[in-house]
């Protein structure tokens, strides 16, 4: 099959699992074109994703004369679809005159890659996030482009289903992937119940690199936990912050090293001076992918205090290393992670931060290890990107099965 995957920001250092799928989907024999509707951020730094930003097309580059024309020319060429793809922006749109904007951009741009789509060929565009990639995914179908799917992870489609237009987005779908039962649900809830049964749990996946790397101890003298996140408000990482001092005043011994880049980074030194916690609490900005798994490897805990996630990938690298998990008891977290292989804890409760953090430095490392052990084992068993991928193949190719049934 003939492939395009659409995202609204590829390749991303936060993205890392769309590439272990298209990579999945291309060891199943698939061909798999990339496209961005923008330029990637100038923070990337393994080589794999600086392979993937120069094989990945973007639609936003191509300038605004190009997808003007593309869209005088389709005008010209099927002015009916036109229409439809038209009326299809403007449903997806919500209301207001900047929503009406937005979607005549994003109707703009899906002109673009309808042409771009048929001279490649493309049978079928599979978009990452229900925001602007699947309403750029609905528009090139409305458009007479190739049928589209698209993958909700969570929590940003939530946060506003009705002004994204979520269950019209679904209900233009071949099918959509949730990659939790939690996020299942909440498509099930925004969508009309004749088009549940298009909703499929597909659980993102790690690579074989990473699933095979060797099981290592807890470090016996570590007292150091390790939180991967994008600085940004969903993560509360001030939640963090704050029972970091309540630990500290309590004459705990430890540290805590956050890696990652964003919009926060100011904000959070400042609270880390305010609280003169500079030797307790590190902001290493954004590592390589092989640095932050060793770093993860040299912890004793992987901690993450999310007010809003999915399901981070973060917390399957720290299990695929054997490391046990404090976080919070959100949306899909609760499916991978419990006390078995870690500590959760209400959402926005310092106070049990504080203890959960307390408990993994007063634990015997050994039982620490068991706890990394189990959350390996789980990581192995529901998060394999090889089955990700076969599962989302097969999805495609029934699509399109029933799209043609002369095709089988």
């Amino acid at each position: 099959m003939r492939l395009a995957y659409l995202c609204n920001l590829y390749p991303a250092v936060s993205h890392s699992f769309v590439r272990r799928e298209i990579e999945g989907i291309e060891r199943c024999g698939h061909e798999v074109r990339r496209f961005s509707l923008r330029p990637p951020r100038n923070d990337l730094k393994d080589q794999t994703d600086l392979e993937e930003a120069a094989r990945t097309e973007v639609v936003l580059r191509q300038g605004a004369f190009r997808l003007l024309l593309a869209a005088l020319l389709l005008s010209l060429s099927r002015p009916a679809a036109t229409f439809r793809a038209a009326a299809a922006a403007r449903s997806l749109s919500g209301p207001g005159a900047n929503q009406k904007f937005r979607h005549f951009a994003y109707w703009l741009e899906a002109a673009w890659l309808v042409r771009r789509l048929e001279k490649l060929r493309i049978e079928h565009v599979h978009a990452h996030f229900g925001t602007n990639p699947a309403a750029v995914g609905a528009i090139v179908r409305a458009w007479g482009g190739p049928p589209f799917s698209f993958t909700v992870h969570g929590p940003d489609e939530f946060d506003a289903p009705i002004t994204l237009s979520l269950g019209r987005k679904i209900e233009a779908a071949a099918f959509v992937v949730a990659i939790t039962s939690y996020c299942r649900a909440q498509l099930m809830r925004w969508s009309a119940p004749e088009h549940w049964g298009k909703i499929k749990l597909i659980r993102c996946g790690l690579d074989d690199d990473l699933l095979n790397a060797p099981a290592e101890p807890v470090p016996s003298n570590s007292t150091e936990f390790v939180c991967v996140a994008r600085l940004s408000a969903q993560k509360g990482l001030p939640l963090l912050i704050e029972a970091c001092e309540g630990l500290h005043s309590q004459g705990e011994k430890f540290s805590v090293t956050i890696v990652g880049g964003g919009e926060l980074r100011q904000p959070l030194e400042q609270l880390i001076e305010r609280n003169k916690l500079g030797q307790v609490v590190t902001l290493a900005g954004a590592l390589s992918t092989n640095d932050m798994h060793q770093k993860l490897r040299e912890g004793r805990a992987f901690v993450l205090p999310s007010f809003a996630e999915g399901l981070p990938m973060t917390i399957m690298e720290a299990f695929a290393l054997s490391r046990p998990v404090v976080t919070t008891l959100i949306a899909g977290i609760p499916e991978l992670v419990d006390s078995e292989c870690g500590w959760l804890v209400p959402a926005g409760s310092v106070e049990a931060l504080v203890d959960a953090m307390k408990a993994v430095l007063h634990a015997p490392v050994e039982e620490l290890s068991k706890k990394g052990a189990i959350g390996r084992e789980r990581v192995h068993r529901l998060h394999d990107a090889k089955l990700a991928a076969q599962q989302i193949s097969e999805c495609v190719a029934s699509a399109l099965t029933r799209r043609d049934p002369s095709s089988s």
